[in-house]
């Protein structure tokens, strides 16, 4: 585990005994949970995701630790900006954790913006917009939302996880939860980290899968 992939998420606590573990060693450490919007424009093509991920209580109080702020209890926005911005410039390192394909091919998104975190109900919460390079409207989307190193482990959240902004109407939405292996969904299905992409990434166990299909 990475130095850089802790800073990630801006959390400036030293933690031991646990840098040099390999990917296959590797086991979540922070816990998001995840909504997305897919933007559409006018012509039907998609634009971009805006994701809004939703920190542990751990880490929450942790990357908090960092922060100075006038009212006990209360984080403005101006105030967790630089842990907003630490968070957004160090995304690219690792796609994003947003990995997308338009009928198969795939799809690379520009760096993120319009980024900020709020501080509500005791959590943290990161959101920001990843733009296509380029416009996409393809017959088959697939967005996938995981990290390949295992440290962070992406749920989608219980209720709406997923929405579709501006998109035609012939579009239909399906959200899959991919089971964690050992789990009796993963038994079931047969699948495992090896079984996706090119790579094989350990952290495909932790996939959450978008697919938009549209007529």
């Amino acid at each position: 585990m990475t130095v850089s992939v802790r800073r990630l998420f801006g959390l400036a606590v030293a933690v031991t005994g646990l840098f040099g573990v390999t990917t296959a060693q590797a086991h979540p450490d922070v816990w998001i949970t995840s909504t997305s919007e897919l933007i559409y424009a006018p012509d039907g093509s998609l634009t971009g995701v805006r994701h809004a991920w939703t920190f542990d209580d751990m880490f929450t109080r942790g990357a908090l630790q960092e922060i100075e702020n006038k009212t006990k209890g209360v984080y403005t926005s101006e105030e967790l900006a630089p842990l907003a911005r630490i968070n957004a410039e160090s995304l690219k390192e690792f796609g994003y954790f947003t990995f997308a394909k338009a009928d198969g091919k795939r799809a690379k998104f520009d760096e993120p913006v319009d980024y900020f975190m709020e501080y509500r109900d005791g959590a943290l919460t990161l959101h920001f917009t990843l733009s296509l390079r380029a416009p996409v409207r393809p017959k088959e989307l697939v967005i996938e939302v995981f990290d390949p190193t295992s440290f962070a482990d992406f749920k989608f959240a219980e209720k709406q996880p997923v929405l579709l902004v501006g998109a035609p109407a012939s579009c239909k939405l399906d959200v899959q939860r991919t089971p964690m292996a050992g789990s009796p969904g993963a038994k079931a299905s047969g699948q495992t980290a090896l079984d996706h992409g090119e790579d094989g990434d350990s952290g495909a166990v932790f996939t959450n899968r978008i697919t938009v299909v549209c007529r």
